[in-house]
């Protein structure tokens, strides 16, 4: 039994790093203090407790958690330090060392933060640490949370069997594994009742939902599509091999699926993917965009690209960037290879320098640029619905188009988190958006 008279007054800070799954499921953490009544500490203000919600993606992401740890520790002098997420799942026992953190938390007990506050007595000598082996993790830590913005996030899955030879997720995330359908269903019910209209579908590998419960992600999809009240879904990332015709098929016809879809290919030439042990190869992957396209014309479709992995050479960049250069995707989300203790990439000759990781991600960064702009000017002139965010002080208000065209207008607190028709105009001054020529009606 937890006893929330400790908690009475004391106020938290939160820190993410890394997915959008790591931001909702941080918020998840935030909501859940706040019941407890830890209230969320203002700017300036001295917290009682930090909450680091951690990444390992790169060494990069590792290093900017241990920096945010000191920081913390600086601005929050007394504070009780809690680390959870996949670097403190990798790396617990370190991770505790690291000086006035007093409990670092596994991925199975990312959801008992709160019980692991205990009085919130400092640990003078090192903090404890709590992780059990990834390979037997097998609980679901539900997470469904909006944040500070319009759109929730749906944690429908967790974990990956993939084992990519560049990628640790697997040993941080543990094995696949998802709830029912109907609990899901329930939690997008519930958003719905807050006011929601926009749910981001998150997780791991969410192509592979049901593995655990013998449903499948179409039937899930399909649920989701009944919910009253929730006018849009976006699938965050699924695999090209998991993203099925039929899954397609349904959102060209979907009431609230929209037409925005982001696949990885991860690489260009079949050698580097065959390196990655991917699954599949350019020639599947060009033909699923194809899919996609044949099927939803107008689909914003985003692709992740890694550079500079062991065996990718110079001969095998060109012909990744002429592969990625003759699809019609709209934007690329581009990755330097980060090397990562314990994977099989390491076992792989060919070795990229820095400076030409650093080369290939801007060559492919700058055809990311080229290729969004020019989906966006397809619509300039055009109508366009657009769920329209709280803005900032002093700055526009901004949203997205179904197929996720970000779309901006002066300040009007009359259409946050409504749906808006509008005509589309020309790009705005940095062209991140395009500028809304005139309202057309409220829907």
């Amino acid at each position: 039994m937890i006893d929330n008279t400790v908690f009475k007054d004391k106020k938290a800070v939160y820190y993410t790093l890394g997915c959008k799954l790591n931001f909702s499921e941080t918020a998840t953490i935030e909501r859940t203090l706040q019941e407890a009544g830890i209230r969320t500490a203002r700017r300036g203000e001295k917290a009682d407790i930090c909450v680091i919600n951690s990444c390992a993606v790169t060494q990069e992401a590792e290093k900017k958690c241990r920096q945010a740890i000191h920081k913390l520790v600086r601005q929050h002098p007394g504070a009780y330090v809690v680390v959870t997420g996949c670097y403190a799942q990798l790396s617990p026992e370190k991770l505790s060392k690291e000086l006035g953190v007093d409990v670092v938390l596994g991925i199975d007990k990312k959801g008992q933060v709160l019980e692991h506050l205990g009085n919130l007595e400092k640990h003078s000598e090192g903090g404890e640490w709590y992780a059990q082996p990834s390979k037997d993790v097998r609980n679901f830590v539900h997470s469904c949370s909006r944040g500070d913005r319009t759109r929730y996030f749906l944690k429908v899955q967790d974990g990956c069997d993939y084992f990519c030879t560049y990628c640790t997720i697997p040993f941080a995330r543990g094995r696949s594994r998802n709830p029912q359908v109907a609990e899901l269903v329930e939690q997008a019910q519930m958003a719905a009742c807050e006011g929601g209209k926009e749910i981001v579908i998150t997780g791991v590998n969410i192509g592979d939902f049901g593995k655990s419960t013998g449903e499948s992600f179409v039937s899930l999809v399909k649920a989701l599509d009944g919910v009253e009240g929730i006018e849009r879904y976006r699938i965050s990332s699924i695999e090209p091999n998991l993203i099925t015709d039929e899954i397609i098929d349904y959102i060209s016809t979907s009431r609230s699926f929209m037409p925005h879809l982001h696949i990885p290919l991860q690489a260009g030439s079949d050698e580097v993917l065959k390196l990655m042990h991917r699954r599949y190869d350019t020639a599947f992957f060009a033909e699923k965009i194809a899919t996609v396209r044949r099927l939803l014309p107008d689909a914003f479709i985003g692709v992740d690209v890694i550079v500079g992995t062991r065996g990718e050479s110079e001969e095998l960049f060109e012909k990744a960037y002429n592969f990625i250069k003759g699809l019609d995707i709209s934007q690329l989300h581009v990755f330097s290879y980060s090397e990562r203790p314990g994977t099989q990439a390491l076992k792989i000759d060919g070795a990229v320098a820095p400076a030409e990781k650093h080369r290939r991600s801007r060559l492919l960064i700058e055809l990311s640029e080229k290729k969004r702009i020019a989906f966006y000017e397809r619509f300039i002139g055009k109508e366009a619905v657009v769920l329209f965010e709280k803005p900032r002080a002093g700055m526009p208000m901004g949203g997205f188009t179904s197929n996720y065209i970000r779309v901006e207008m002066p300040a009007n607190p009359a259409y946050v988190n409504r749906l808006v028709r509008v005509r589309l105009g020309g790009f705005s001054e940095d062209k991140q958006a395009l500028l809304v020529d005139e309202v057309l009606e409220q829907l």
